[in-house]
């Protein structure tokens, strides 16, 4: 007879736990109990064994930081012989770059680790947190998806390519440059042929230490010298959100030469474009080509999200800047799509 699988549910704070305060919702312990008497389904004799986690440090995911993914991960690791699977509970607003950290921190994955949360905390009488906790404690029970992944809504998103894109509607993520791994309606159809390869190598963890990376968003009149403070040292990497396909003002020498200084430093900069959908190309107009000139790389179709997490892990595997810029641009975990 089959063992029964289980799941390790782990509760790090968000809109789901949250209850309401004087200065608006917040973070809540017991949610345990809560969840208990208001899913008492979850704990049907169908459903998966599970075991509740609630973090000692609740959150706001609106205060995350690389030490919560380290205790996040290092919970995952010190567990994962125990379990078939993990459901990460988390607030929306920062998931997508927890889902994209957590993705490259834990190498050799082989089990689901999902991420979820609620637009509506489980304390309202209507609320979408009882369905998106049901169906990722499912999913993750199911031992076919060794990756880590948000589920939320109607779809089950890889990780690594997903973004937060709806402030208050339901469906809030989406991953525009990624086929959905999972649909959820009646009934939950996994796609498995777009389900990365299992992986050979024993799980291993790659903690996030103190190496600064940073995002800058180009606009019409970014000036040169708030672009040469954004990347002054201890700057390390930098995402540089584009517009289109990578493209900027070349006509602006300033600020090219900041570009072309910063990285001569050993700053690595890699490009990601603003529009929601689509890819870098920075030979395909003369303004990208000028970004490349100054030591710029396209990232392709990475998100915002995974390229600076993407970054964070690099260096912190002891990487000089000129490897950074080789590896950023290779897939390493389905965050971007190959070249054929």
């Amino acid at each position: 007879m089959p063992t029964k699988p289980r799941v390790c549910v782990i509760y790090t704070g968000g809109t789901i736990g949250m209850l309401p305060a004087a200065d608006g919702y917040r973070p809540a312990r017991g949610l345990s109990e809560r969840i208990a008497k208001e899913i008492p389904r979850l704990f049907d004799a169908a459903m998966p064994g599970i075991e509740l986690l609630d973090f000692d440090e609740l959150i706001d995911s609106a205060n995350a930081r690389p030490r919560h993914w380290n205790a996040i991960a290092q919970t995952v690791v010190q567990r994962y012989d125990d379990f078939d699977g993990f459901v990460i509970l988390h607030g929306t607003d920062t998931m997508a770059y927890t889902a994209s950290a957590l993705s490259f921190m834990l190498r050799g994955l082989d089990k689901a680790v999902i991420l979820t949360g609620s637009q509506i905390p489980l304390c309202e009488i209507r609320n979408d947190a009882r369905d998106n906790l049901i169906a990722s404690v499912i999913i993750a029970a199911g031992r076919e998806i060794p990756e880590v992944c948000v589920c939320f809504g109607r779809h089950l998103l890889r990780g690594n390519r997903t973004v937060k894109v709806n402030a208050s509607g339901l469906d809030a993520f989406d991953s525009p440059n990624c086929l959905p791994l999972g649909d959820i309606g009646a009934s939950v159809r996994i796609h498995r042929e777009r389900l990365q390869a299992r992986s050979n190598e024993s799980l291993s963890l790659q903690p996030l230490g103190a190496n600064v990376v940073t995002t800058l968003r180009l606009f019409p009149g970014i000036s040169a010298e708030a672009t040469r403070n954004a990347l002054a040292e201890p700057v390390r990497g930098a995402v540089l959100e584009c517009y289109g396909a990578g493209t900027g003002p070349d006509e602006d020498d300033a600020l090219m030469t900041v570009l072309t200084e910063a990285s001569q430093r050993g700053v690595a900069i890699v490009a990601t474009t603003q529009c929601l959908a689509g890819s870098v190309a920075l030979d395909t107009y003369a303004a990208g080509s000028a970004l490349a000139g100054a030591g710029v790389v396209g990232g392709r179709d990475m998100t915002t999200e995974a390229a600076l997490s993407k970054l964070r892990y690099l260096f912190d595997t002891g990487l000089d800047a000129a490897a950074v810029r080789e590896q950023v641009i290779r897939n390493l975990r389905g965050e971007l799509t190959d070249i054929a």
